[in-house]
C-alpha cells in the first residue's frame, strides 16, 4: 500500500483505501497539515511531545505572536478558515521607529493601503487548527508522546510516552515530521548514515528574550496599537507586537557576548535598567515589570537549518522548521511554513503514480524558495537593527512608497514581492527585489534621482536598471 499514493478527496467518502499517514509534530505546520490531509480524506495519526497547549500554558521562551501575512492566509483560504484566522489578528500597517529621544516615525509596509502585515497569536492559532483537524473522524492527535527517532527504512517512528512512562513504536504507510528546528526525524537521518545528508545549522551571534508591555489598568494599548514597533540601535534592536488583551510582546535582540551591553554582562536588575534608560527610555516608561521579564524568561539563540534530501524515498518527509529553520526578521517563518502545505497540496493534486515521485517533486519545487527565504531573513535582520535608520534607506523607502502608491500596478519593493505577492516565489522575489534595491540605492547614490523628480522617469529608470542588473546576474549565473 506504500507505492499507492491515489488519495480519497473528501473526509466523507469511504476511507477504505486511505493511506495511513503519521505527522510527528502538533505545532502550526504539523497541525495544519493533519488538517488538510484530513480533508483529502488521508487516515492521519499526530503525536506531538507538548501538552495540549488548549488547556495547558506551554508558550515560555517562545515568541507568544508572530507576524502572518499573505503567504500564510494563502494556506488559510486552502483549508477554509480564513475568516476564523482573521479575528484573531491585529494588523500592522507598518513598522514604528523609536530614536533614543523618544521621537516616533511611522513606516509603511506599502504604498498601498490593502497591504499590511498582522501580529497574530501563536497559541491561538494552533489551537484553531487542531480543533479544526480533529472535526474530521480519519485526524487523531496524540499529546505528550515525544518522538525518540525515526527509523525511515522501516518506516516506523519510536516515541516516549510522559504521561505513562512508557517506549513504543508506531508505523505507517508514510512519516511526516513537522518537529521544528530540533526535530528528531531530521536527526535520525544524519545519524543513520544510510544515504547522502547535507545538513548545516547556522547561529547568529544575537540571541533574543520574550519581554512585555502589560495593558492599561483600563485594558488598552499604552502605545500606538496597529504598528511593529522597533527601536533600532546599530548592532541590536528591540520589537513590540501588540496582542488582542492590550499587551505588546516585547522582544530583545542582542549579542550575546559583544559590546557594551549584551546578555552575557546583563545580570543585575540595575545593569538592565541602566541599559534600557540609555537606549529605549521611552520602551523603559512602559516597562516597569522589565526587570521581572528579563530574569524569569530564557535567553534563546536564533539559528538557521537548511539540509538536503528532505525525504528518504517514498517513506518519510521533513517539513515546516524540520526542514528549513530560519531567524524571524522577515516575518515569514509561519508563513513559509504554512505555504510548504500549500505547496504539497498542488503536488498532491498531480495524481503522481508513488511517495517517492510527489516527495521528490515536492522538494525539487520548493527547496530553492525555502533557501531564499532564509536568506532574505538574515538582511532583514541587519536592515531592521541598522539600516532602517540610515538617511538613504529612509529616502529609499520613501521613494518606493511613493512609486507603489503611485504606480500599484508596476511597482512592488523587495518586502512587499515577498510579503504581499503570494503568487510569486520567494526565489524570484529576492532576486528582483535585491536587483531593484541596488539600482534605487546606486542611483540615490549618485545624485540620478531624488524623490522630488518626476515618478514617473524615475519608475522607467528603476526598471532600466534592474533589468540590466538582472541581466549580470543571470550572465554571472545567479539565475
Amino acid at each position: 500500500m506504500k507505492e499507492n499514493a491515489k488519495k480519497v478527496l473528501s473526509s466523507g467518502e469511504d476511507l477504505g483505501e486511505a493511506q495511513n499517514i503519521l505527522i510527528i509534530g502538533a505545532g502550526l505546520c504539523g497541525s495544519l497539515l493533519a488538517l488538510r490531509l484530513g480533508q483529502r480524506g488521508y487516515n492521519v495519526t499526530v503525536y506531538e511531545m507538548r501538552p495540549d497547549l488548549r488547556k495547558v500554558d506551554i508558550s515560555a521562551g517562545r515568541s507568544i505572536n508572530l507576524a502572518f501575512s499573505d503567504r500564510g492566509n494563502k494556506a488559510m483560504k486552502l483549508v477554509g478558515i480564513e475568516d476564523k484566522v482573521k479575528a484573531l489578528c491585529i494588523p500592522m500597517n507598518g513598522r514604528m521607529l523609536h530614536d533614543r529621544e523618544g521621537n516616533t516615525f511611522l513606516s509603511n509596509y506599502s504604498g498601498r493601503d490593502h497591504e499590511y502585515i498582522n501580529s497574530i497569536s501563536r497559541g491561538e492559532l494552533n489551537g484553531l487548527l487542531l480543533t479544526e483537524a480533529e472535526k474530521h473522524k480519519n485526524v487523531t492527535i496524540h499529546f505528550n508522546k515525544k518522538c525518540k527517532s525515526v527509523d525511515f527504512e522501516k518506516t516506523t517512528a519510536f516515541f516516549k510516552d510522559y504521561e505513562s512512562n512508557s517506549e513504543f513504536v508506531e508505523d505507517a504507510d508514510v512519516i511526516i515530521a513537522t518537529d521544528g528546528a530540533g526535530s528528531a526525524m531530521r536527526k535520525s537521518y544524519y545519524l543513520g548514515k544510510k544515504f547522502l545528508f547535507s545538513f548545516s545549522q547556522d547561529y547568529l551571534t544575537h540571541g533574543y528574550k520574550e519581554l512585555s508591555i502589560l495593558p492599561t489598568k483600563e485594558g488598552g494599548y499604552k502605545t500606538y496599537k496597529n504598528a511593529l514597533h522597533i527601536w533600532p540601535r546599530g548592532d541590536f534592536m528591540l520589537i513590540a507586537l501588540p496582542n488582542l488583551d492590550g499587551s505588546f510582546t516585547v522582544t530583545l535582540f542582542l549579542h550575546h557576548s559583544e559590546g557594551e551591553y549584551n546578555f552575557g554582562n546583563l545580570t543585575t536588575p540595575e545593569i538592565v535598567t541602566e541599559f534600557f534608560q540609555k537606549e529605549f527610555p521611552d520602551a523603559l516608561e512602559l516597562m516597569p515589570n522589565l526587570a521581572d521579564d528579563f530574569f524569569e524568561n530564557p535567553t534563546a539563540a536564533l539559528g538557521t537549518v537548511k539540509c538536503s534530501p528532505w525525504h528518504y524515498k517514498g517513506n518519510t518527509l521533513l517539513m515546516g522548521d524540520a526542514a528549513h529553520a530560519i531567524v524571524p526578521f522577515y516575518g515569514q517563518g509561519m508563513n513559509a511554513s504554512f505555504e510548504d502545505v500549500v505547496e504539497f497540496d498542488k503536488v498532491l493534486d498531480q495524481n503522481l503514480d508513488n511517495w517517492e515521485a510527489i516527495f521528490t517533486t515536492y522538494e525539487k519545487s520548493r527547496k530553492k524558495d525555502t533557501d531564499a527565504i532564509a536568506d532574505l531573513a538574515i538582511d532583514n535582520f541587519h536592515e531592521m537593527k541598522d539600516h532602517v535608520a540610515n538617511p538613504i534607506f529612509q529616502e529609499k523607502r520613501k521613494l518606493e512608497m511613493a512609486l507603489e502608491k503611485h504606480f500599484p500596478d508596476d511597482y512592488s519593493s523587495k518586502y512587499s514581492l515577498v510579503t504581499f505577492n503570494e503568487d510569486i516565489n520567494y526565489r524570484s522575489a529576492m532576486l528582483r527585489g535585491r536587483a531593484q534595491d541596488k539600482a534605487i540605492l546606486n542611483m540615490l547614490s549618485d545624485g540620478e534621482i531624488d524623490i522630488n523628480s518626476d515618478l514617473r522617469s524615475i519608475l522607467e529608470k528603476v526598471k532600466q536598471q534592474t533589468e540590466a542588473i538582472l541581466e549580470d546576474d543571470r550572465i554571472a549565473g545567479l539565475k
